[in-house]
């Protein structure tokens, strides 16, 4: 049985502490995300795809779709 897709993320920006719930696109990771409250670029962490896989409460969809298929 296949795991249902998030595509729900809080993302907190590390400068400031705010925190965006967003949408994630489902086939396509997303490198840049400007903080809405104090503007600071993020950008993924080493070893990360993306900034939801960063700084997100839910990895990006792509990352979802491997972790379910090495588990099932």
């Amino acid at each position: 049985m296949a795991k249902e897709i998030i595509l729900q993320s809080a993302i907190t920006c590390p400068e400031c502490g705010h925190k965006e719930i967003e949408t994630m696109s489902t086939h396509a990771c997303q490198w840049f995300y400007e903080c809405k409250e104090c503007g600071v670029l993020l950008k993924p962490r080493p070893g990360d795809c993306c900034v939801f896989c960063s700084y997100g409460t839910v990895p990006c969809p792509p990352i979802q779709q491997v972790q379910s298929a090495c588990c099932s």
